[in-house]
């Protein structure tokens, strides 16, 4: 979207204010389906942060998460530009991407189209 969804960034500032991670929801983004928690962006940061630091490849790369360019913390009254999802998946035929669910960072201008709630596949 050129404009962002009033909606979805007064979600996503919903969610920052809240510290929580207990909404799902599903985007398309570039026809990708992701499907998911939204954490907020501090969480999400600290979460990525940990991973990396237990791979000996990427540790160097774990501060850059850990620290952020505002201290790990959104600026205060400023809109949401990100959504920061925790155990998502992108959604392929009956599968889910990775399977144990990932940590994606979706910008909000780029959300096509967008629904409350994660979608669940199963194969039959």
């Amino acid at each position: 979207m050129s404009n962002p969804d009033e909606l979805l960034v007064a979600i996503s500032a919903a969610v920052e204010s809240e510290r929580s991670n207990q909404m799902s929801l599903t985007v398309v983004v570039g026809g990708a389906v992701i499907t998911g928690r939204l954490a907020p962006e501090a969480v999400w940061r600290e979460r990525v942060a940990e991973v990396l630091k237990d791979s000996d490849r990427l540790r160097p790369f774990s501060d850059v998460f850990a620290c952020g360019p505002r201290g790990n913390r959104p600026g205060r009254g400023e809109a949401p530009t990100h959504l920061h999802f925790h155990l998502a998946r992108i959604l392929q035929g009956s599968l889910g991407i990775p399977e144990t669910g990932g940590m994606y960072r979706v910008a909000i201008k780029d959300v096509s189209a967008w629904t409350v709630g994660d979608l669940i596949h199963f194969d039959r």
